[in-house]
Formats: C-alpha cells, sequence, structure tokens
C-alpha cells in the first residue's frame, strides 16, 4: 500500500510531460528575486567539493515563504561517466515544505539544471540583449546548447544558428532542433568563426584542467550579448574588458568563491540588482553585454517548486 504522505518523484519524462514554457520559468524567476529583495526567500552560496581523482562534488540551498519551498540539489560530476555511458553531471533536487519540513518530491536535478540555467539567461537576456537579435552562436552544443535555443527563440526573432561543438552527436541534435524551427544552421570550425556577427552568443563547454581558452570576446560583434555558462573558464581573460556591462548571477556568493568568475572590476552587479531596477541593463544599441554565472539555488528552487505544483 502507497503512503499518501511520500513525496512524489518527477523524472526526466514525467517533467518534459508538464510542459514548462519559458515564459512562466521566466515568472518564476523573477518572482523570487523580487521576494529575495523583500527578505522573504532566501539563498545560501553553493557549497563544494573538489576531489584528487578531479571529481566535483556540489550542493545548494534555497528557500522561500511563497511559494513555501526548500530546494536542495546534490551534483557530481566525473569526468569518466561518460566512458561507462553516463551524463558526465548527475543531480538530484529535494524539495520540502519551508513551513513544516514535510518532504514533498525529488525530482531529476539534471531536468531542473538545464532548464533553470537557461531561464536565468533568458532573465539576463531580457535586459541585456537587443531585442530584434536574429544570430545566435553555440560554442558547446550539448544540453545547455538546446535548452537555451528553446528559451531564445520564445524572446528573440532568431533566425540563424551558428554551432561550434566536438561531438557529433550533440551536433547533429542540435541542428534537427533548429531545423524544426525553421532556423537556418551553419556549422562552424572556430570560435571566432561563430561568433562574428552573431547577436547572442552562448558558451556552455565542458572545461578541463590543462585545457587553454580559446573564446576571445574580442570577436564579439557591436552590440552582441553572451550568456556564459561555463564559468568563463574557456574565455581569454585579456578579452573580458571588451565587455561594456557584466552581471553576474550572485554578488554575495561569488564574494567567498576562491577564484573570481572575472576581475571584480569588471562587474557591474547580479542578477537581483538587475531585476529590481538597481543595475542598468542594455544602455546602447552598440554596448556588448554579458552574463556571466556559476548557477544560483534560486533557480533550482524556482523550477523545482513550479515543476511540483504543475503536477498537483
Amino acid at each position: 500500500m502507497n503512503d499518501i504522505n511520500a513525496p512524489l518523484y518527477l523524472g526526466p519524462s514525467e517533467l518534459d510531460a508538464l510542459e514548462i514554457g519559458t515564459e512562466e520559468s521566466v515568472h518564476s524567476i523573477e518572482h523570487l528575486i523580487r521576494e529575495r529583495a523583500e527578505g522573504r526567500m532566501w539563498n545560501a552560496p553553493k557549497s563544494a567539493l573538489y576531489l584528487p581523482d578531479n571529481r566535483f562534488l556540489m550542493s545548494t540551498l534555497a528557500a522561500a515563504d511563497n511559494p513555501p519551498f526548500i530546494a536542495t540539489k546534490s551534483l557530481v560530476l566525473n569526468p569518466r561517466n561518460p566512458e561507462s555511458g553516463e551524463p558526465l553531471i548527475n543531480s538530484a533536487v529535494v524539495l520540502l515544505d519551508s513551513k513544516t519540513g514535510q518532504s514533498l518530491a525529488l525530482i531529476d536535478g539534471n531536468w531542473i539544471t538545464a532548464i533553470r540555467t537557461a531561464a536565468l539567461s533568458a532573465v539576463a537576456a531580457k535586459r541585456l540583449a537587443r531585442s530584434d537579435s536574429g544570430v545566435v552562436a553555440f560554442i558547446g552544443c550539448g544540453v545547455q546548447a538546446q535548452s537555451h535555443l528553446r528559451a531564445l527563440v520564445d524572446l528573440f526573432p532568431l533566425r540563424e544558428i551558428r554551432m561550434l561543438g566536438r561531438g557529433r552527436p550533440n551536433l547533429d541534435a542540435l541542428s534537427r532542433t533548429g531545423e524544426e524551427m525553421g532556423l537556418s544552421i551553419i556549422e562552424c570550425k572556430s570560435a571566432r568563426e561563430a561568433m562574428e556577427g552573431a547577436d547572442l552568443v552562448v558558451s556552455s563547454v565542458s572545461f578541463s584542467p590543462g585545457d587553454e581558452p580559446f573564446i576571445d570576446a574580442r570577436w564579439m560583434a557591436p552590440g552582441a550579448f553572451a550568456a556564459i555558462t561555463d564559468l568563463a573558464l574557456p574565455w581569454v581573460p585579456q578579452g573580458m574588458s571588451t565587455f561594456d556591462n557584466i552581471i553576474i548571477d550572485d554578488l554575495e556568493q561569488e564574494a567567498i568563491m576562491p577564484q573570481p568568475l572575472v576581475p571584480s572590476e569588471l562587474v557591474m552587479g547580479d542578477i537581483t540588482g538587475l531585476v529590481n531596477g538597481a543595475v542598468e541593463g542594455r544602455q546602447s544599441r552598440s554596448e556588448r553585454t554579458a552574463f556571466v554565472f556559476r548557477g544560483l539555488a534560486l533557480g533550482d528552487l524556482a523550477l523545482a517548486g513550479l515543476a511540483y505544483q504543475r503536477s498537483q
């Protein structure tokens, strides 16, 4: 006999069936950002462990009273996973009632990470990208490229995708998705080829110790916007000052990190300030802008809570 109080399980197929769209994902994140500014939502900085065998373990914690949820995410990145057919990263989100502590749901964290990351980029892009952006360059063509494409096509009049990636299956899958959307597809041989003339750039490169940065912001077209989801590790440090406006996800979280995403003097503010109007968004058509982020526990809570509510 099933326990009626047992936590709900939401795996990838159940989550896909909920058909959560870009608009509601963005709205949920923006709502929690405003709640945080009013002291009704709490977002803890990430905690992480780097193990000697190159595994990366990470956890996040966020809580709110409206909606009344706590979300914790645990994640493992193991560079040997692909050898056994596993995704590079696996994770899970546990959702609790923030009033009682009752366990509500166990949710596939890979799905949550993909959708919330793209939604965070969309929140920033609404304020930092040109509204007429039509060409998007993907540097890295895996899960994040797919989720970002689905989000960006809802916000901008996209007509062309440029792709640079290392895996044939990922390139083919992203190409198919773009073709189904009626977009032109161009496969590029270098980051420079992909970026020059693009209105939007999304970087989601799996960067390993010893790799050399190969993405240079000096190749960005005037007026372009970059969503940088890979800690900016593949970006050439000397080129980052090309950006006129760099926003990160959380100034509080960044302050305790051992290695900054970008030099602090280049950072204009974080996404909370951007949404609440304390930080200016795009000021001219020619500005080069960027959103550089580690990931925000608030986003995990927003999407996990949205998925749970939709499933009821």
